[in-house]
């Protein structure tokens, strides 16, 4: 994928649910609500489908380190969620009591920190399924992030500003990474595998979170509602992973035929 394309579709569905907290009323929240069903859905199924595979072929870690990592990122995320209060998922919790008129710099702190990390593994591989779901779930947790901001005394400028540096954060990630991985910075091709694996972890606590808690809404109705955006983020998932996986069993069946051939050709040169 183009680097440009991938910058925006980080950047822009993150900001943009970011400022619709200046239009769109918090009643009016439904579908909002089903945009995150949707992206657990599609970020575990993701993750199970194309990132945990992907890692585990790595020659670089051995199995059991890599679940030490994958293990690392879990225990990080529910660590940054001391200070987040749980937006990565879409938590709204400005509702529930005090309104700070302080900018919350540690929730702002640990979201940029888990933004940014999520960016990095982008340089190696699996871009467009990861991207997506990647930006998928920043929409809920963009949004999530306006709430809390618009409930301060900060100024509209302030709140536009804020958001869109969240917005940013993983564009960023990926751009360091790649000028790393490039040899621009230094050498980080050994440590994707590493950096994929704590990414897991931290994709495994969020899309397990979005799609347990996302299951106590009392409405029936929207409970069915909300079985039908699961069903629909898993469907993608699944039909994104087989057209990779057909089409990457393709490719690579071509280029061993192509080798053996080439063998072949050699080998009869030679006599």
């Amino acid at each position: 994928m183009n680097s440009i394309l991938l910058i925006l579709i980080l950047f822009i569905p993150a900001f943009a649910s970011g400022i619709a907290v200046f239009f769109v009323q918090k009643k009016g929240t439904n579908f909002l609500k089903l945009i995150l069903s949707f992206s657990g859905a599609y970020l575990f199924s993701i993750t199970v489908l194309h990132l945990i595979p992907h890692v585990y072929q790595s020659t670089n870690t051995s199995p059991e380190v890599l679940g030490i990592y994958v293990l690392a990122g879990f225990l990080f995320q529910l660590f940054l969620e001391q200070f987040s209060q749980g937006i990565e998922h879409g938590h709204i919790h400005s509702e529930h009591g005090h309104h700070s008129h302080s900018f919350p710099i540690g929730i702002m702190f640990s979201l940029c920190l888990h933004a940014f990390l999520e960016g990095m593994p982008l340089a190696a591989t699996h871009q467009t399924e990861l991207a997506l779901g990647i930006s998928i779930h920043h929409i809920p947790a963009a949004f999530a992030l306006g709430s809390i901001l618009i409930s301060t005394q900060l100024k509209k400028n302030t709140i536009i500003i804020t958001l869109a540096l969240f917005a940013a954060m993983t564009p960023f990630g990926f751009l360091l990474s790649k000028a790393i991985s490039a040899g621009e910075v230094g050498d980080i091709q050994q440590y994707f595998d590493k950096i994929m694996a704590v990414v897991i972890g931290i994709f495994l606590h969020i899309s397990t979170t979005i799609l347990f808690e996302s299951g106590s809404i009392d409405h029936h109705k929207f409970n069915k509602k909300k079985m039908i955006a699961v069903i629909a983020g898993v469907a993608i998932a699944l039909a994104s992973f087989a057209f990779v996986d057909e089409h990457g069993h393709d490719h690579s069946h071509g280029e061993h035929n192509h080798q053996e051939h080439h063998d072949h050709d050699h080998h009869d040169h030679n006599h």
